[in-house]
């Protein structure tokens, strides 16, 4: 007897019988076994641990790169404004010991490389990100400040014939930038990572 002998009802129950068990490896493949799901998310893991540093490492690069930055061109302002003011103009760490307090921009009227009430206040940066270190070797490293007079030379509190020049260098983590001034008062940034022979911690800022 055929398929096509059978009744009606006893077809329908025959074929869905059929397809049953015909679907029912297909379904079984379908899924993952504890074992293979144990195992992907330990290879995860794995791969996650590895990036996670590095992925830090880039973050920490940027956010110090983006310092260095500021400083960089806070003090290429405070050159520009002393030219352009025909005065002297300094920028001096704003708790008067630190960079890492951030930096002020002024008129410096007194020549005292700190900002008094009646003195013009061109710019002021907050204090720095935690975890940045700041440290500087400069000509004159009493105080952390780089003064400018009129003609766009740099200048030490004690003599104004006597240039401020030296370097400024940004940590966080392993990642290093330095602001370098010169004797002309020429300001750069560098990283020592790449630029061997030239971005090294000295008072002469070249």
């Amino acid at each position: 007897m055929g398929l096509k002998d059978l009744p009606e009802p006893a077809l329908k129950i025959s074929v869905g019988n059929n397809m049953k068990r015909n679907l029912s490896p297909a379904l079984k493949q379908q899924g993952f076994t504890l074992i293979e799901l144990m195992m992907t998310i330990t290879i995860a893991i794995i791969l996650l641990s590895l990036a996670v540093p590095s992925f830090k490492s880039f973050i920490d690069s940027q956010k110090l790169q983006t310092t260095a930055l500021e400083f960089y061109s806070a003090v290429n302002m405070t050159r520009a404004e002393a030219i352009k003011r025909g005065a002297q103009v300094t920028i001096a760490a704003n708790d008067g010991s630190s960079w890492t307090s951030g930096w002020t921009v002024f008129v410096d009227q007194n020549n005292n490389a700190r900002p008094e009430p009646k003195e013009t206040i061109v710019m002021t940066r907050d204090e720095l990100a935690k975890g940045i270190e700041v440290s500087s070797t400069m000509s004159d490293n009493a105080l952390p400040y780089l003064s400018y007079t009129g003609n766009g030379r740099g200048r030490t509190n004690a003599n104004s014939q006597s240039p401020q020049a030296g370097t400024v260098s940004f940590q966080l983590g392993t990642a290093i930038r330095r602001v370098k001034v010169n004797f002309l008062g020429r300001v750069r940034i560098c990283n020592p990572a790449t630029d061997l022979n030239t971005c090294d911690d000295n008072k002469e800022g070249d």
